[in-house]
């Protein structure tokens, strides 16, 4: 049978981003200045060095940072051919309270060429460029990346414009050269090109992603699976995993113990354990757990439980020493647990006011607050707040699993983020959000994120070595 070679260029970007050891060769990185004149990095507005930078325009500190963030990456990889990079500023989807940092992806993709690992297998460009030893694409750019020119303007996620100095000290400003080595990254190989939402593969044919990628549901690789298996697969919260040697042998130098629970003795229906979104305020969970009888109780006229004002003394009378179920929605989640907190309440079990899962976690910050308190799923919120409500009550611990990795399952294997609903460009590209610390090359920017790409940081290097860099 003769397998064919194929080339192709792909014309959109893909894995957004919502906010080194030396290797034995660098790799030369170039940026290929994709914008118009006066816009981007030909921005002509006169600005001070900040942080090492020393560009005198607004356009030239944009492009030095782009230049020290390829650096840092070319240290990393092996590659003989060039890596081409166009890139560019452009106003990208935002608002007062959320934005889109960037987008990258490959522009040329490529399978069945000369040392290429599998058969019948899409890579990216620059990976492609780098196993064949020459360049396939005659000199064209193998990434495309974008990023939000608007970003920190009224409209866009006010005051938190991106930081173009060199040395980390962003301060309040979003650190352009972490959001760059994100980027970058997916562009690398860091990104699959299996389109997750329908489960249909580009052309017929897998990426290398797809042979690293099992379903612990159906103990299948996504390279194995059909369409419709491998849809179901990228909406099946943490049961995703990566099966690469590198990140599963580097994980455990990464990655803490300790995955958040939250796990339910009483009633006997529900027994059992349900995911937990951890909060930024209040104590840390442990690996004891807390203990307590959970109660629900009303101060609006649909039912649901806000805590969004001061308790008042009858529902206080419920709460005192009793763990409160608490509806999302209404006002800030610290202002919810504070209000528990102040009734007498011993610990806090918020509900998410919409369907999705895993929960996230919960933003904001009270040195007051000296109670627990974690995020569930509507779906699971709801059947405890009936068992709350039974004769059996309902009896729940919520802590850590402190024998398992943050970010990995029971057996070390590293998980992929799997959200359902699905969420396009960044379900299955990215690690999941409950790693802790937080890794690069999860879907949402992070303040805590290092300036690195491999073990002990980090796990985006040690994954794409799996796939051949």
């Amino acid at each position: 049978m003769i397998i064919k070679r194929s080339v192709v260029s792909i014309a959109s970007a893909m894995a957004l981003m919502t906010l080194p050891a030396m290797a034995s060769a660098t790799t030369e990185i170039i940026i290929m200045n994709a914008d118009d004149a006066s816009e981007g990095f030909n921005d002509p507005t006169p600005v001070n060095p900040v942080g090492g930078n020393e560009g005198r325009t607004l356009g030239e500190q944009r492009l030095n940072v782009f230049k020290y963030a390829a650096k840092l990456w070319g240290k990393k990889l092996n590659s003989d051919v060039p890596i081409r990079i166009k890139a560019n500023f452009n106003p990208l989807e935002c608002d007062k309270d959320s934005a889109t940092l960037g987008s990258a992806g490959p522009m040329e993709v490529n399978s069945n060429f000369p040392g290429a690992p599998k058969r019948n297998t899409w890579y990216h460009g620059a990976l492609a460029n780098k196993l064949l030893g020459s360049d396939d694409f005659d000199g064209k750019p193998v990434i495309q990346a974008q990023f939000n020119s608007n970003l920190g303007n009224d409209d866009c996620l006010k005051g938190s414009g991106f930081y173009l100095g060199l040395d980390g000290k962003h301060g309040q400003l979003t650190d352009l050269v972490s959001v760059l080595l994100h980027e970058f990254g997916h562009g690398l190989g860091f990104s699959n090109l299996t389109d997750g939402q329908t489960g249909r593969q580009m052309g017929g044919k897998p990426s290398a992603w797809d042979h690293f990628l099992l379903d612990t549901s159906t103990n299948k690789r996504w390279s194995d699976m059909t369409t419709t298996e491998r849809r179901a697969s990228a909406i099946n919260p943490r049961k995703l995993v990566w099966m690469g040697p590198n990140v599963t042998r580097e994980a455990p130098k990464v990655l803490s113990r300790g995955v958040p629970e939250l796990r339910v003795t009483t009633p006997s229906r529900l027994s059992g354990s349900y995911f937990a979104g951890t909060a930024e305020f209040g104590p840390k969970l442990t690996a004891s757990g807390f203990s307590g009888t959970a109660v629900s109780f009303s101060d609006q006229a649909n039912g649901k439980a806000l805590a969004c004002k001061p308790i008042s003394s009858g529902n206080a009378a419920l709460l005192l020493g009793k763990i409160a179920l608490i509806d999302r929605g209404g006002c800030n989640l610290v202002e919810k647990v504070k209000n528990a907190q102040v009734a007498g309440a011993i610990g806090v079990i918020v509900v998410d006011n919409a369907p999705g899962s895993p929960p996230p976690g919960m933003t904001g910050s009270d040195s007051t607050i000296t109670i627990p308190s974690i995020r569930v799923t509507q779906q699971d919120g709801e059947k405890f707040k009936l068992a709350a409500q039974s004769n059996t009550g309902l009896l729940v611990t919520f802590g850590l699993k402190d024998q398992q990795l943050a970010g990995a399952d029971s057996l070390g294997r590293v998980q992929m983020y799997t959200p359902n609903p699905y969420v396009p460009g960044s379900s299955v590209s990215h690690f999941d959000t409950i790693a802790s610390p937080n890794l690069l090359m999860e879907p949402h920017n992070t303040d805590d994120v290092k300036r690195s790409v491999d073990s002990p940081q980090d796990l985006t290097y040690p994954l794409l070595k799996d796939i051949g860099w």
